[in-house]
């Protein structure tokens, strides 16, 4: 009379043990089944961090040709031309003018051009003139010259364009964190 009443455990812990195994059995077979990755949510980002870097890189190298480089375009029955070194490789330069003065060169022609590493040192080097753009906003013409091949300074500056690489490739900005100060003199 009672027994209708008692609730069986061991019926209720067999099925809980039947429903645990086949759910472990479910996940091992996903498990082994390949996994579907989709290819378009993967993105590989060295691609873009080697650009960037070569990005900064370049910013950094233009900031040392227009602040540390003095370079000038030899204009004959003129004299020097102070020019602002844009950019610079193995293959030419690209350098600005001021716009008043941007009439004094024309695309085709050769031109004799020194870079000042100090006020009295200079390196001679020629380059052919095949491009000029006015850039408005700046105030500049931006000619763009090849190096003249076979011409004496022409490792030089292969060289020279090395050096800029890899020091730009360290170079810090100095912020003005380390001073010194009361210094003794002896």
């Amino acid at each position: 009379m009672f027994k209708n009443n008692v609730i069986s455990l061991e019926d209720r812990l067999k099925k809980k043990l039947k429903k645990k195994k086949s759910s472990r059995k479910a996940a091992n077979k996903k498990a082994k089944a390949p996994q579907k990755v989709d290819s378009t949510s993967i993105t590989d980002i060295t691609g873009i961090r080697q650009e960037m870097l070569k990005e900064e890189r370049r910013e950094v190298k233009r900031t040392i040709l227009t602040g540390f480089i003095g370079a000038f375009a030899v204009i004959p029955q003129k004299g020097l031309l102070r020019v602002s070194v844009y950019d610079i490789s193995e293959s030419g330069i690209a350098f600005d003018v001021n716009e008043e003065n941007g009439f004094l060169l024309k695309a085709g022609e050769p031109i004799a051009m020194r870079i000042y590493l100090n006020q009295q040192t200079y390196f001679p080097f020629l380059a052919n003139i095949y491009n000029i753009r006015t850039i408005p906003e700046e105030n500049v013409v931006r000619f763009g010259a090849g190096f003249v091949e076979g011409t004496i300074n022409v490792e030089a500056i292969k060289h020279f364009i090395k050096f800029m690489e890899s020091v730009s490739a360290s170079l810090q900005k100095d912020t003005g964190d380390v001073m010194v100060s009361n210094l003794k003199k002896y």
